[in-house]
C-alpha cells in the first residue's frame, strides 16, 4: 500500500515538472498573438492634477504631488520631475494647484506641459 502511494506521488511530481515546461513554452508560442489594440490617442500623456511642492529654478525642475499618472502607469505620488521648457517654472510657488502633463523622455520624467489650476 505505501508503496502504491509513493508511485503516485512521485507520478504526480513527475507529471507536474514536465508539463511545467510544455506550458512555459506554449506562452512564448503565443505570446505575439495577444496584441491588444490601443486607440490612436492611447499613447497621448493625459493631464493629471497635482501640487507644487518645491521649485528648483536652478537646476529645472519640479516637485510635485500628483495623482495617477496613466500613460506612465504610476500611482499618486510625490516626486521630482524635469521640465521640457524651464520657463514652465515661471510665476510657480509651493502650493499651487497645477494641472499638467508628464512623459518618460530619455530615460527621465519631464513635465511637457503645466497650467495653474486655481
Amino acid at each position: 500500500m505505501r508503496t502504491n502511494i509513493i508511485k503516485i506521488v512521485l507520478s504526480a511530481a513527475a507529471f507536474g515538472v514536465l508539463s511545467a515546461g510544455a506550458i512555459a513554452r506554449a506562452d512564448e508560442e503565443h505570446a505575439a498573438h495577444h496584441v491588444v489594440a490601443q486607440p490612436a490617442d492611447a499613447a497621448q500623456a493625459l493631464p493629471s492634477e497635482g501640487e507644487v511642492r518645491k521649485v528648483d529654478r536652478e537646476s529645472g525642475k519640479l516637485t510635485l504631488r500628483h495623482g495617477p499618472l496613466t500613460n506612465l502607469d504610476m500611482p499618486a505620488m510625490t516626486m521630482v520631475f524635469a521640465v521640457s521648457d524651464p520657463r514652465f517654472l515661471d510665476g510657480l510657488n509651493e502650493g499651487d494647484k497645477v494641472r499638467f502633463t508628464a512623459d518618460r523622455k530619455d530615460g527621465k520624467l519631464v513635465v511637457t506641459a503645466i497650467e495653474r489650476a486655481n
